[in-house]
């Protein structure tokens, strides 16, 4: 007795009558139970905490006396504006946005022109090691990173400062975010390398004809060229340099954060337990992300080329 095998083959069930399905509608529905896992994990894990602590913003909520939460409208907002710890925390992350992205970005891009240059040897090598730092988890990344510039005991200076007699840098744990946001480039990197490679070559020979030496050829041809990319990486690193996924949780320990914004959101809900006072710093925080990406979106139109949009201009 022979036992045959069957296979779900998903063509053939799409091509399968059903009803007054379309073929449109069938592939729009595997689709979507596709997408399902992803929607529930969003809308059960992200979307309903989120609004919740929009609720709870508006409370006095305290997670040691849930009992006894009563609703005050806006006072934890105007008591944001009251708090001094609440502005400097703001204002601290905002240097760490400026100080941190721009470098960010910078070795990305670098990286990038670097490796699509065709001198260069083992790219698929030097494109994992650039790229597996940031696969690290965030716990595991904080602790390699606070042990290279901790006062006194660094790795930086007790391998490198002492051996060689040299004085212990004045405020190196200053250079704390810069190095955690460099440890987490890869993701950057390999879109911008990826733009990289769709440039067409026929450019770069037209520009050599033209006299262009590599580096005019950079700045006039492939940053144009992969500025969207560009774009999309400073959107994702700015929001996250900026701590803006405090509403979406990122895996950072409950106290330690690269943005002094969400310490102090972290601080004022676990240590203090005002979870409505937090709620509202981290609301506030939402609002002053977008604010700011907003602009950015703004500005895109002035120095992002759009190739599509341009093949599209009717005359």
């Amino acid at each position: 007795m022979e036992i045959t095998k069957s296979r779900f083959n998903i063509g053939e069930w799409l091509r399968r009558p059903r009803g007054h399905l379309t073929m449109r509608q069938r592939e729009g529905l595997v689709g979507f139970l596709f997408l399902l896992p992803w929607i529930l994990g969003f809308v059960l894990l992200k979307a309903i905490p989120i609004l919740a602590a929009l609720g709870f913003s508006f409370t006095d909520f305290k997670m040691l006396e849930p009992e006894n939460t009563k609703f005050i409208g806006l006072t934890n907002y105007i008591n944001i504006l009251k708090d001094a710890s609440a502005g400097s925390s703001l204002f601290g992350s905002i240097a760490v946005l400026v100080q941190a992205v721009p470098i960010e970005l910078g070795v990305a891009l670098g990286l990038a022109a670097v490796f699509s240059s065709a001198r260069v040897r083992f790219k698929g090598l030097f494109r994992t090691l650039v790229f597996m730092p940031s696969v690290i988890p965030a716990i595991a990344l904080f602790i390699i990173v606070f042990g290279l510039v901790s006062p006194g005991s660094g790795w930086i200076e007790r391998l490198i400062l002492d051996p060689l007699n040299l004085p212990p840098i004045a405020n190196l744990f200053s250079i704390f975010p810069i190095l955690l946001a460099l440890w987490t480039i890869g993701p950057g990197f390999l879109i911008m390398y990826g733009a990289m490679q769709s440039v067409p070559p026929e450019v770069y020979e037209a520009a050599r004809v033209d006299g262009a030496g590599p580096i005019n050829r950079f700045f006039s041809i492939t940053i144009p060229m992969i500025s969207p990319a560009i774009f999309f990486s400073l959107v994702i690193n700015m929001i996250s340099s900026f701590g803006g996924v405090a509403l979406l949780d990122r895996g950072l320990p409950f106290s330690q954060s690269l943005s002094p914004m969400e310490s102090y959101i972290n601080a004022q809900m676990f240590s203090y337990s005002k979870l409505g006072y937090a709620s509202a710093l981290a609301w506030i925080m939402f609002i002053v992300v977008m604010v700011i990406t907003l602009a950015v979106f703004r500005s895109a139109k002035y120095w992002v080329h759009f190739p599509e949009e341009e093949d599209n201009v009717e005359f």
